[in-house]
């Protein structure tokens, strides 16, 4: 079965499993894991950022995130289909005691101006505007990626205005190889910037949060608080650094290959629009004689698995379990739809 479903589906290649293997391991809790302690040092470095927290997930740095940058009754600004909005069961709410400002931006990208546009003002019936959180690459914008212009126009914007800026990096990782950009460039814009392992760089689990040595330290305690303290956490922590030193380069490959699939689905009758595909993910419509509950079924016919996203669109993610054998077949088989 080939599954597209999502990037979450990879399985530990052998090499990452020896390095999972051989790791040398303590509690983390204590802070005594040697491993997890390399994990979180490399990336901080990556991103010349100053301190790093592992977590289980990215839901988990996303809302520690948010409720080291908040207190109950503040408002976060961020797209209206942004990950920590409509994926992580009302979270912010329920974490954070923090209300929403869901903007419409352009495939899950928000600019400075609407960013400038969606700050309250210092009025008591309104609440206090303290958090801008970004995504990148965009989910449900089918892997959309920012210009780190219009990034760095909306830092100012938050210095201008007091406010955080936090990043919801799943897939920054894909958008970096894709912009041919730098992790520290990403460093010196957000306060904070979460990190996803296990999507395309391949881990079985794993998130890391970046930010200051202040900031870490509050979401040290968030962390326990939210029940995520872990022990011999380095079996993990070594999967993580096994992808980043073998993994990176080889998203381009999860890239081309969402090209060409799109390519062919871009030929089909009742493919109606395709989001840009910048990066791994392919989201498009699909309407006329064929809906996409069939065209899911007919795939999986096929031993192929893709996910209908709602009543409209399907999505095809590209990871590193999925070969060019894979990928010609999927395309022999959109092509006899």
């Amino acid at each position: 079965m080939i599954d597209y479903r999502s990037d979450t589906f990879t399985k530990p290649s052998p090499g990452m499993l020896e390095a999972m293997f051989k790791a040398e391991v303590g509690d983390d809790v204590y802070g005594e894991d040697p491993t997890v302690n390399r994990l979180e040092k490399m990336l901080a470095e990556m991103f010349g950022m100053e301190s790093a927290i592992f977590c289980p997930s990215g839901t988990m740095t996303n809302q520690i995130a948010i409720k080291c940058h908040t207190v109950p009754g503040d408002e976060v600004i961020c797209d209206h289909m942004s990950h920590v909005y409509i994926y992580e069961g009302g979270g912010i709410a329920l974490n954070s005691a923090s209300s929403v400002r869901a903007v419409l931006g352009d495939n899950g990208r928000l600019t400075a101006e609407q960013v400038a546009d969606s700050i309250n003002p210092d009025d008591i019936h309104k609440p206090r505007t303290s958090l801008i959180s970004l995504e990148n690459t965009a989910n449900r914008g089918g892997g959309s990626c920012y210009n780190l212009t219009e990034l760095k126009n909306i830092r100012e914007v938050c210095f201008k205005n007091n406010l955080a800026l936090h990043l919801d990096g799943a897939r920054l990782f894909n958008a970096i190889v894709a912009k041919n950009e730098k992790p520290e460039e990403y460093g010196q814009i957000f306060d904070s910037i979460s990190i996803c392992l296990s999507k395309g760089l391949g881990t079985p689990i794993g998130s890391v949060l970046l930010g200051t040595k202040d900031l870490i330290k509050r979401a040290r305690r968030i962390r326990k608080v939210f029940g995520g303290g872990m022990r011999q956490a380095g079996y993990l922590a070594a999967a993580g650094i096994y992808a980043l030193e073998n993994n990176i380069a080889r998203l381009e490959e999860d890239h081309e290959h969402a090209r060409l699939i799109a390519a062919a689905l871009a030929k089909k009758d009742f493919v109606a629009v395709i989001l840009p595909v910048e990066t791994n993910i392919i989201i498009f419509e699909v309407s006329g004689r064929i809906h996409p509950v069939e065209f899911v079924e007919k795939m999986r016919e096929n031993e192929i698995r893709v996910t209908a996203i709602s009543k409209t669109q399907v999505r095809i993610v590209l990871h590193l379990d999925v070969t060019k054998e894979m990928v010609s077949k999927t395309i022999k088989v959109i092509e006899q739809l």
